[in-house]
């Protein structure tokens, strides 16, 4: 991201004027993103118990379906996680925020929607260009935060200036980026109205440590979660894709999105964030470790500590950059994808006590020191100073789950499964990572796979779960949180599917229930049936022997409704055993008792669990069929026993990557001391033959790997972290066996390793005429030729890993495809080619996109349209942005001339009343033109000619510039900022203005005009010093004929002419036509021409709407056109 922004955005003064209240947390709320502002996402006090949540009885309990659609784009979506709290009436509510700004109060039991509010009209994803990330609205995206002490839920939106309030504007007539606006809200969660003095502007807030940048809505955007610290809320602010605001990419500096995540805090004075790329670096590639406790002024690709003042400033203290920095920017590699998250406390080890954890759009994820971060190439060989590193296949945007009840990490890999590690210390003190299995189940392909998320029991053992949510395949998955012990893949308890889950979306809790926003909906998840006996539960039994028995423990169970007991069942493995049952089926009374007794049979070794299962027919109505009782236990064995886990590991690399290391456990499950008494190895087989490994300083190294750490002894119920170094020469693919050999038995480890060349990237485009493809060429379109209206044209864009045989996968780190764009020129879907996609060697990967024009008139003049699609892949080639145009042709009918002269006077607004006079000639169809020419009256502009345009004596004011610059892009900025007139001069420069002084700035000829657009060379965008000039919105105020002098004005008879007041000023008559936007005051008049006179002699009046006799005189900023057939109207074109 191009511009960093991160600030303050309320005082102390501001909150504590807020009035305290008697409002406090209820047990099972949630009221900030994850739960608390460690951000891990572990969440242990929501009564979510793994046995209702694996029964039948769990599911969709309600749906509330969100009526939100603005001006008809599209049902809103929930992007911001949902939060739960209990208000000050004792029930629990859920908090919903959208993307179109309204805020919902539903009922966390029923579903029911008791208070709505919009807090403003929508930001459209049409004023951000190709950026369509969230589209068709922006709105309220980021997490906000409650402050339980007040009641106040604290938020962030985005919409537009006071002018567009009104909702008069659609996707294809938008207000323009330059109008949007932020707002900082405290909503009363009472009845969703505002407190005091909110909400405030956050538009042009200066940053405190630079006076010279301030934050521009409409090109900033507010993502990550809110976070609140005593009296202060902290926000995080990016731009839109990598659209920033008025800083050149040569200005340092990264955004703050982390897909939504929160913005961390220790509780302790401590706030950590991470930020994404950019294009200007000061610390270079080649080589300038910086220490973390120096960071520099330019934080991107970062881990930022921030030491929070007593007067809610912050000092950065700390920071992390991966050492490849310069190389994760120019490949849009944000590490700051997702939010860094402090691990609980049982994640700490002797030279690390405090840990935390990152994954970036590398693939990388980095487990570092929280109280020193690592600094910029602080590592050996100048390479990262983390507790450890491990590099996925393919990039991430969530936050991981993390389970500290065995110290587990879950990363939801996109397109890949999800791998879970286990972190645990060395001998040395230092911490290290285990990869110990993945899901069975493959996260989407399409960007969005959601937050991981883990709850337990009231911290129960055994009772952990982690969630996920999706975009694709089932899209809410429920895991048991414990990997199995013998390396298979997480069980998958309960899965869902939910229509138009939000990208990156994360469940929220209340009491026994989770929630998921959606589009257009909110889906709660629960069990609507109770429990109809009361029984022993947990029932723990004493650490046994493996193939032993313990003594049989009494389960007591009381009825709660009146019930028949049909059965008694072991669910799960068969490590208890069930004994003086009694005999089915039998009756219970309500309040009457009945016991049975279990025994631990453990024939495996460690912590075990299974349910005794209980099967009724009950008499009252919502009562569950099934009770479950869960039996613990804890097997052991009295001599060592020797594993591996996992069993087998596999890298995957690229030339010149680096190594990448990964880790093992041998681990000893037996009360007795394990001694090992050999380690052989072999790159043949699993049998040998066996040779010796070359001992070096960093351990036993064999072929392309390195083994350090390998235990002699390993202690009783203990393990060991084993590293594995992978580093190859060249390319190819490499294995070696391990074979272990203890006192506790002997395994055998693989590990496999494919190293592959650097991928190369072909784009390719199927020609509309079908004999064959187009490779892109750095400033040419690909094109669709002409399309006739009522046709529909679906061609091919082909993306190809044209490296060599041996070369890695081609990775998408960056697709923007334009899709949800207004216009006729789009890609089909955002799935192909989404970001995350790997390409295999040789292979291509394909999508659509598709012209259709709309009908029109015949004989009218073609129209283009274009589109963009910005792509950056894992190679040194850098972003692209491949650019597409489609031509609408018109039918033509009737007989051709050889050619047609017209002439037309356009009257301006200026300060005296100025003619110009345009001709312009078109050739019959036969005529065959060569080289740029002059784009035609079309659309929005109208040709006036080229001008003379000297940099001391300017002819318009205001200036945009665009590389890929068309008459089109220059007219729509135009037509956004509403001015009259534009220029194109120097190829890429687009000038504005009002007024347009002939005097200063004389007529041309079309010859000095002659340099070629950038972004269509088939038209003309002026020269140096010289401006092909037109006329903007000529539609509108270029009338057809002067009106007839004495002749009264009546519709519509008069429309479309000009007439001209008492004082001069000239206006165009416009019959059923309206004005949007400005200030109306009525006066009274007998006739039209009474009207057009008095705003004539009223200073700002620019048009008038006739009614009757009531005359609406309009002044300020006028919008466009809106039809109204009881409307008699006119438009000033000169005072």
């Amino acid at each position: 991201m191009a511009t960093s922004m991160f600030a303050m955005l309320a005082t102390c003064l501001a909150f504590l004027s807020l009035p305290q209240s008697a409002v406090s947390l209820g047990k099972t709320d949630t009221i900030t993103w994850g739960g608390d502002t460690s951000r891990s996402n572990y969440e242990t006090n929501h009564n979510l118990d793994p046995r209702t949540i694996a029964s039948a009885d769990f599911g969709n309990i309600w749906t509330a379906k969100l009526p939100g659609n603005f001006n008809g784009i599209g049902a809103e979506q929930v992007l911001s996680q949902p939060l739960v709290y209990t208000t000050g009436d004792g029930i629990q509510y859920v908090f919903v925020a959208t993307t179109q700004n309204n805020l919902y109060k539903i009922n966390a039991k029923t579903g029911d929607i008791v208070e709505t509010r919009n807090i403003g009209v929508p930001f459209l994803t049409a004023d951000l260009g190709n950026c369509n990330d969230i589209a068709p609205a922006v709105g309220v995206s980021g997490t906000g935060v409650i402050d339980p002490s007040t009641g106040y839920w604290y938020l962030t939106s985005k919409t537009y200036t006071d002018d567009f309030q009104s909702g008069n504007y659609s996707p294809s007539n938008s207000p323009g980026r330059q109008n949007g606006r932020y707002y900082f809200h405290a909503i009363d969660t009472a009845d969703l109205s505002e407190a005091p003095n909110f909400p405030r502007p956050v538009h042009h807030t200066v940053f405190r440590n630079n006076q010279n940048r301030w934050l521009v809505a409409g090109d900033q955007h507010q993502r990550p979660a809110l976070l609140q610290v005593g009296d202060f809320i902290y926000t995080g602010w990016a731009s839109h894709c990598i659209q920033g605001g008025l800083e050149p990419n040569t200005v340092s500096g990264g955004g703050v999105w982390m897909s939504g995540g929160g913005l961390a805090y220790d509780g302790a004075g401590g706030l950590f964030f991470s930020t994404g790329n950019g294009y200007a670096s000061q610390l270079p590639a080649d080589g300038h470790p910086v220490p973390g406790r120096n960071p520099p002024t330019a934080l991107e690709e970062a881990v930022v500590h921030m030491n929070v003042n007593s007067d809610g400033t912050m000092s950065p203290v700390d920071f992390f950059m991966p050492w490849e920095k310069t190389q994760l920017d120019g490949a849009d590699k944000d590490l700051g994808t997702t939010p860094f998250q402090l691990l609980p406390s049982t994640f700490t080890c002797p030279n690390s006590r405090r840990v935390g954890v990152i994954t970036g759009k590398s693939g990388k994820t980095y487990f570092l020191n929280v109280d020193n971060l690592g600094g910029y190439q602080q590592g050996a060989n100048r390479l990262d100073a983390a507790i450890a590193v491990f590099q996925h296949e393919n990039s991430v945007y969530s936050a991981s789950g993390v389970m500290p009840l065995g110290n587990y990490i879950y990363v939801n890999v996109i397109n890949y499964k999800t791998r879970v590690f286990q972190f645990s210390c060395k001998s040395n003190g230092d911490g290290a990572i285990t990869e110990i299995t993945t899901a069975a189940e493959k996260n989407a392909q399409a960007l969005g796979v959601g937050h991981g998320t883990t709850t337990s029991l009231d911290g129960r053992a055994g009772s952990g779960l982690y969630w996920t949510t999706d975009v694709d395949g089932q899209d809410l998955r429920i895991y048991d949180a414990t990997p199995p012990s013998d390396g298979s893949p997480l069980k998958l308890v309960r899965g869902f599917n939910i229509p138009g889950p939000g990208k990156f979306a994360k469940p929220a809790f209340g009491d026994s229930r989770a929630y998921v926003g959606a589009r257009g909906a909110l889906y709660a998840y629960g069990s609507p049936v109770n429990l109809p006996l009361n029984c022993t539960s947990p029932v723990a039994f004493p650490k046994t022997s493996v193939n032993g028995t313990s003594d049989a423990l009494t389960i007591n169970c009381t009825a709660i409704v009146a019930t028949t007991v049909t059965a008694f069942n072991i669910s799960g493995n068969p490590n208890f055993v069930l004994d003086s049952l009694p005999t089915v089926p039998f009756n219970v009374a309500v309040g009457k008792s009945f016991s049975f007794r279990a025994r631990f049979s453990p024939v495996q070794i460690g912590p075990l669990s299974s349910d005794a299962v209980i099967s009724t027919t009950n008499q009252v109505a919502g009562s569950a069929s099934k009770t479950p009782v869960t039996l613990t236990g804890t097997a052991n064995s009295a001599t060592a026993l020797f594993g591996i886990q996992p069993i087998t590991v596999t890298f995957n690399s690229t030339i010149g990557a680096g190594p990448i290391q990964k880790s093992v456990f041998f681990i000893n499950d037996g009360d007795a001391a394990l001694n090992v008494t050999n380690v052989q190895f072999s790159t043949s087989s699993e049998t040998g033959p066996w040779i010796q490994a070359n001992t070096t300083g960093d351990g036993q190294q064999v072929a392309q790997f390195t083994f350090s750490n390998i235990p002699s002894t390993i202690s009783g119920n203990s393990r060991q972290a084993v590293g594995i170094t992978y580093n190859p020469p060249s390319a190819g693919n490499h294995v070696v066996f391990v074979k272990v050999t203890t006192d506790g038995g002997s395994k055998v480890l693989d590990v496999f390793g494919t190293t592959g060349s650097s991928p190369g990237a072909l784009f390719e485009f199927q020609r509309a005429d079908g004999t064959g493809w187009d490779q892109y060429t750095p400033g040419k379109n690909f094109t669709f030729g002409n399309v006739f209206p009522g046709q529909v044209l679906n061609l091919v864009m082909r993306i190809t890993n044209n490296g060599s045989s041996t070369a890695s996968p081609l990775g998408l780190t960056v697709s923007k495809p334009p899709f949800g764009v207004s216009g006729y020129l789009r890609a089909a879907n955002s799935i192909d080619l989404a970001e995350g996609t790997q390409i295999p060697a040789g292979q291509s990967a394909n999508a659509t996109l598709f012209c259709a024009p709309p009908e029109r008139q015949v004989n009218t003049p073609s129209t283009q349209a274009g589109a963009g699609w910005r792509i950056n892949t894992n190679t040194d080639q850098g972003a692209v942005v491949l650019t597409f145009d489609c031509t609408a042709a018109s039918p033509q009918v009737g007989p051709f001339v050889s050619s047609t002269s017209t002439s037309t006077t356009i009257s301006a607004s200026t300060t005296s009343s100025t003619s110009l006079t345009s001709s312009s000639t078109s050739t019959s169809s036969s005529s065959t033109q060569t080289g740029p020419t002059v784009a035609p009256t079309a659309g929005i502009y109208y040709s006036l000619g080229c001008f003379q345009d000297k940099s001391a004596n300017r002819a318009l004011t205001e200036v945009y510039t665009n590389k890929s610059m068309t008459p089109e892009l220059c007219a729509a900025e135009a037509k956004r900022r509403t001015y009259n007139f534009m220029g194109l001069e120097y190829g890429q420069e687009c000038w504005m203005g009002d007024i347009l002084n002939t005097t200063k700035s004389p007529s041309l000829a079309q010859t000095k005009c002659n340099t070629a657009c950038p972004g269509d060379n088939s038209t003309l965008c002026g020269a140096g010093s010289a401006l092909q000039m037109y006329q903007v919105n000529s539609t509108l105020i270029v009338p057809k004929t002067n009106a007839t002098s004495g002749v009264p004005l009546s519709c519509p008879s008069s429309d479309d002419t000009v007439w001209t007041a008492t004082t001069g000023a000239r206006f165009r008559i416009e019959c059923g036509w309206d004005r949007s936007g400005g200030t109306s005051s009525a006066v009274t008049t007998a006739t039209y021409e009474d009207c057009l006179n008095a705003c004539a002699k009223t200073s700002g009046c620019g048009a008038v709407a006739l009614k009757g006799k009531s005359c609406y005189l309009k002044t300020g900023t006028l919008g466009t056109e809106v039809r109204n057939d009881n409307i008699r109207g006119a438009t000033l074109l000169t005072k």
